[in-house]
Order: structure tokens, then sequence, then C-alpha cells
């Protein structure tokens, strides 16, 4: 038996003091009105109306029922109401997870634009390099940057952005060491090293017009495993390395640090945005993933060195 739609038949019964009446406004049939009444009445041992030919009047149970019955269907309707309203409606709280770098220079900013174009929304974001179990953790979106295929995942990935890494140094350090004119000269450099799971450790992968080319590395200095902490050893002259764009840009546009080998990009990086499902999309998952792709593209597009 459905008990829901049970007691909205006898909440119509009751109302209209009258099995036809209650049919006629369902849709139904009368007599499926009344047998689902005796069903509902066998299910709870207990008499909500009593019969007569021209009569049906509740029963004191059945009195005491019709009132928790009308309070427990307002809360069904509303439940729904709320559940289906989520899909249109953006608002509720949101949590995000990304990595540190990412989150510092386009998550945020983002955000604050995000959240001012929709005050009922709420946030909490979380930065880490630690990986989250979406569903285990509670996120509504986790942000997950890979190399240049989607994450290997059941949930749904929908892409934000692709950024190379640049080759970069800073201007103390090419005047002190020298300018490197081909890949091979940088066999003579001190290379920094970027120690992340996406970059080999023992070579360098650039991308040309019309050629890929690997090179193997000189013994190294320094090995960071955070792009920012990379880009500032750099700015400090310690040497070359393979910058990730998203961290390199404000330096780059200072002129605090400089390309080397512009001609060559290194292995390019993706971000994706992972979420559970995509069937019943929450409005403000759905509207957060376009908000961010839109933005984190603009600001590419109008930061990056010509």
């Amino acid at each position: 038996m459905d008990l829901i739609r049970a007691m909205r038949m006898f909440v119509k019964v009751a109302e209209g003091a009258s099995f036809t009446t209650a049919a006629r406004q369902l849709g139904v049939a009368p007599a499926q009105v009344s047998r689902t009444i005796v069903e509902l009445e066998t299910h709870l041992q207990t008499r909500l109306l009593n019969r007569t030919t021209r009569r049906v009047v509740l029963t004191e149970s059945g009195d005491r029922y019709l009132a928790r019955c009308k309070e427990m269907l307002e809360l069904v309707d509303l439940s729904e109401a709320e559940a289906g309203n989520a899909q249109v409606s953006v608002s509720g709280s949101l949590r995000v997870h990304a990595p540190i770098t990412f989150g510092q220079h386009y998550v945020v900013p983002a955000l604050t634009r995000y959240l001012n174009e929709h005050p009922r929304v709420r946030v909490e974001l979380t930065l880490s390099q630690h990986q989250p179990d979406i569903l285990e953790e509670g996120y509504d979106v986790v942000l997950q940057i890979t190399g240049s295929k989607p994450p290997d995942s059941l949930l749904v990935s929908s892409p934000i952005c692709s950024m190379g890494s640049v080759l970069c140094a800073s201007p103390a350090y090419l005047e002190s060491a020298g300018i490197p004119r081909t890949l091979d000269d940088l066999r003579h450099h001190s290379c920094l090293r970027f120690a992340n799971a996406l970059f080999p450790s023992d070579r360098w992968s650039f991308i040309g017009l019309e050629e890929n080319v690997d090179i193997s590395l000189p013994p190294d200095r320094l090995r960071v495993n955070a792009a920012d902490a990379l880009t500032i050893a750099v700015m400090e002259g310690l040497g070359i390395a393979p910058v990730p764009m998203l961290s390199a840009l404000p330096y780059l546009q200072t002129g605090a640090i400089v390309r080397v080998l512009p001609e060559w990009d290194l292995q390019p990086l993706s971000v994706f945005a992972l979420y559970a499902s995509r069937q019943y999309l929450d409005a403000k998952i759905r509207t957060w993933i376009d908000f961010l792709k839109t933005f984190v593209h603009t600001r590419l597009q109008s930061s990056l060195p010509q």
C-alpha cells in the first residue's frame, strides 16, 4: 500500500464526507477509494470512518488521524517543493574543494563575484593539496588538476580550463648565467624541479610548433612541491624552472620573472570540476561551474603575456 496516497484519499473523503466526491476530485473510481480506505484501516488496525448509505462520518480515531495526516502531507508537499526548487533556485550551501594555488588565484576571485550575483548562496571553500572523497567528505564540487585527460572517476567531470607550464627565470639569473638559446643549453644551467606527480622527475617534456622534445636534466639543486614556492625560488634567482602558467602570470606581468625559450611550452595541465551526478543537478552547482569556467577563460585571455 502507498501510505502517502492512502492518506491523501482519506483526507479527501473526510473533508467531503463522501467517497464519490473524493473519487471525482482524485480522478479515480469510487470503488478504488473505498478499497484504499479499507486497506488503510486494516494497516492502522482502527476504524477511521463510519459509513451509512447517505453519510460518511469520522470516528474519534479518524478525527485525530485526519489532523495528523494534514500535518504530514503539508510537510511532504513542502519537502517536494523545496527539493524540486533546488534545480531552478540558486540558493543554499555550496561546499567547494580546490588545490591551493588554483584556489587562491582563480577560485577565490571567482567566488567573490559569484556570491555578489547570488546572495542566497553560502559557500564553504577548502583549499588543500589533498584530493578528497567527494561523497565521503560531503563536497558539492571538487576541482582537480590533472594531465590533459579527464580524471578516471565514476564522478561527472566538467572541463574548466587547460593551461600550459612555461620555462622561467629571473632577469638577474639570466644576466649572471646567460640566456639559453636552445634546449640543449639547459644542460648547463641550474634547473629547478617541480616535485609533482604530474611532472616527470628526470626530464622536461617540451611542446613545439613542429615537434615534441624530451630532455634529460642535470643534477638538481632544488625540488619544490608547490608551484607558488617554485615561482618565488625562480624570482629569487636560484635557477630556471617550469612554472604552471597560473602561478607564473602575476610575476611575468611585472617582469619579476621572464620566459626562457618562449617558442617552447611544457606539459599542459587541465582543470576539471568533479561532482556526483548529472541527473537533477542542483542549480547552485550548475551555475557555479558555468560561472567559474567563464571567469577563468576571461581572466586567462586578458592576462596572458603577448
